[in-house]
């Protein structure tokens, strides 16, 4: 059953290491078949070096197991629940890569200061708020994906493909289980550019970073995910 999305998860997990964004077991990465509803999530706490395709367990959109030997990531009702609420993703990406956590950890959205933030995310990451203690003990990784959804009531998960869940991590998604991955490590570059900004700023006299004016945000990010784009080649239609 869906062996090639689980040879798209597996090397979309895999892949993790080889952007520097996981220590030890810290991130899982799913993709969703919309057709069957059916998810494709890593396995919890394997290593990424020991994964392969059929190590991936399938879970349906209650997070029940479906297909796999292997417990499901301990992530996987968050996975679902973003899923189910954001009708267009098609992949999903958690992780703890450092300079995002430290956001996530303070507090604080990543706000938008340059293009290259620009280009993936238009605007400022946003910042959930915390989990209160009843909803960690009564279902604390469905209620992670709750405050997630609660905090884009109004935002589009499309055009800010991530978030800092409070005290926790980022979450970053996209099109595809590969597409997540890909912003998870923007979500990463962006984090520690701003990180390094501030620092920057600290010793001035006003150390406030200035934001990126709202018509080069706005200029920057529908060149690239506009009706009109008109960043990188035209898809062949053969």
């Amino acid at each position: 059953m869906l062996d090639q999305l689980k040879i798209e998860v597996c090397a979309a997990n895999r892949s993790l290491v080889d952007h520097d964004l996981v220590t030890l077991t810290w991130g899982n990465v799913s993709g969703i078949d919309r057709q069957s509803g059916r998810v494709v999530i890593k396995p919890s706490g394997v290593d990424y070096h020991d994964l392969m395709p059929e190590h991936m367990v399938v879970v349906d959109l209650d997070g029940n197991r479906i297909e796999g030997e292997l417990n499901p990531s301990s992530d996987t009702a968050t996975h679902v629940w973003l899923y189910r609420n954001f009708s267009a993703i098609g992949g999903v990406t958690h992780t703890h890569s450092r300079y995002a956590t430290m956001y996530s950890q303070c507090r604080r959205e990543i706000p938008c200061l340059g293009t290259t933030h620009a280009d993936h995310f238009h605007g400022p990451v946003p910042v959930t708020r915390p989990l209160t203690e009843s909803e960690v003990a009564q279902a604390y990784e469905a209620n992670t994906g709750k405050v997630i959804t609660e905090r884009f009531a109004d935002l589009d998960p499309i055009a800010m493909p991530a978030v800092l869940v409070a005290g926790h991590a980022p979450f970053a998604w996209g099109p595809s289980a590969k597409k997540s991955v890909e912003n998870a490590v923007a979500l990463e570059a962006v984090a520690q550019m701003t990180l390094g900004c501030q620092q920057i700023m600290a010793g001035q006299q006003d150390n406030a970073v200035p934001r990126l004016e709202a018509y080069v945000l706005e200029k920057h990010y529908q060149r690239k995910h506009g009706p009109d784009a008109y960043y990188g080649q035209a898809k062949s239609s053969s």
